[in-house]
């Protein structure tokens, strides 16, 4: 084992123009670094498996959740459970970095809403 952080992480592109890096990635468990520039946002989307707990790093995440307009700063998370149709989305000035843990991994376990 080795210490990790994005700047040695498995790099991937997403939407336009946001990066992720898997920070830890096993059958179990996921979690990812993701970077999103003002004016992004992902699909509206849910997971038939995983759940998923996305924690601000820096920013304000958008995250609709089942209808619900959650606004997130620094320091403040939100639980996703299976099924939940969520979407995240920047409509700040800064750059919005966050963490999602996601157990089990939820790529490939992805469904447009």
């Amino acid at each position: 084992m080795s210490v990790v952080s994005s700047q040695n992480a498995e790099h991937y592109l997403w939407g336009d123009n946001c990066d992720g890096w898997h920070l830890a990635k096993s059958p179990n468990l996921s979690v990812i670094q993701e970077s999103v520039p003002s004016g992004s946002a992902e699909i509206r989307h849910y997971h038939a498996h995983s759940e998923q707990f996305f924690y601000v790093l820096s920013g304000v995440a958008t995250l609709e959740l089942d209808g619900t307009i959650h606004q997130l700063a620094a320091n403040q998370g939100l639980h996703v459970p299976a099924l939940a149709r969520h979407q995240l989305s920047n409509s700040n000035a800064e750059t919005l970095v966050f963490i999602v843990v996601s157990t089990p991994p939820s790529h490939g376990d992805r469904i447009s809403a």
